[in-house]
């Protein structure tokens, strides 16, 4: 981080991760759409038998046609889905330097770089994925996220203030600039954008966990335990509970150091 909050404040990887460990009840990663939804289409590791025979099949289809970039892309971002970052990376940049003008390959290798912590790079390779002329608000929201990991979030909120301007009222967006809000410690304001988002998408679980966080900092427990338990079995809700209760205790550990 280039840049620290004030005393008062958790600093920005903190809080990242805490509304991760919240929205994944505690299965904690660094996946920076994982935190935000900034990203888009990632999904937790697929359970299911047929999870390794498809990413087989998947890595023999790219083995064999390697400069095929909707190959490349799929390939990358099933490694992506599956944990493997470095593996993405590598993957897709190697299809961006064959095809240095594919604005989704480009994204895909810009969503792979901020996965794997490398923000800054993240936000120059996004910044290519798209023109002032024909603007993405996805990755308009993605920008934002990388600039909010580098401390730069009054910069973030004029790339997110952007993306609003192309889908108002986007859940996913707000959510972004709420948790913004909250990284400079501006909790009200934080709590009006995050409850307009909520009111868009109630089931979104980081929304809730956003919200949820910004309420508990603000001193408002029983209120942020309500909603991370809203619509969850009792088991899966206390876990909730005790992640947010957890959180809120390194918080104000931090904040008397």
């Amino acid at each position: 981080m280039s840049k620290r909050l004030s005393l008062a404040s958790p600093p920005a990887r903190f809080l990242w991760s805490a509304v991760l460990i919240l929205a994944l009840g505690g299965c904690q990663t660094t996946g920076l759409e994982d935190v935000t939804g900034a990203l888009g289409g990632k999904q937790e590791p697929a359970a299911n038998a047929n999870a390794r025979p498809e990413m087989d099949a998947l890595r023999e289809r790219y083995r064999a046609k390697p400069s095929d970039p909707a190959i490349a892309l799929e390939y990358g971002k099933a490694l992506r889905d599956s944990g493997q970052r470095a593996q993405a990376v590598a993957v897709l940049e190697q299809a961006v330097l064959a095809h240095p003008s594919n604005k989704a390959l480009l994204a895909g290798y810009g969503r792979a770089l901020a996965d794997s912590g490398n923000f800054q790079q993240a936000f120059d390779v996004l910044s290519r994925a798209h023109t002032p002329e024909d603007p993405d608000w996805r990755i308009l929201s993605a920008q934002g996220a990388a600039l909010d990991q580098l401390g730069r979030n009054e910069e973030a909120q004029q790339y997110y203030a952007a993306a609003l301007k192309i889908v108002p009222n986007e859940p996913t967006v707000l959510s972004n600039l709420g948790l913004s809000y909250m990284l400079q410690n501006n909790l009200p304001k934080a709590e009006q954008v995050l409850g307009r988002a909520y009111q868009r998408n109630q089931n979104d679980a980081r929304v809730r966990a956003n919200l949820a966080l910004v309420l508990g900092l603000q001193g408002r427990e029983a209120e942020a335990e309500i909603l991370v338990k809203a619509d969850l079995p009792p088991d899966q809700a206390a876990a909730k509970v005790t992640a947010l209760r957890q959180l809120l205790a390194k918080k104000q550990q931090r904040a008397d150091k």
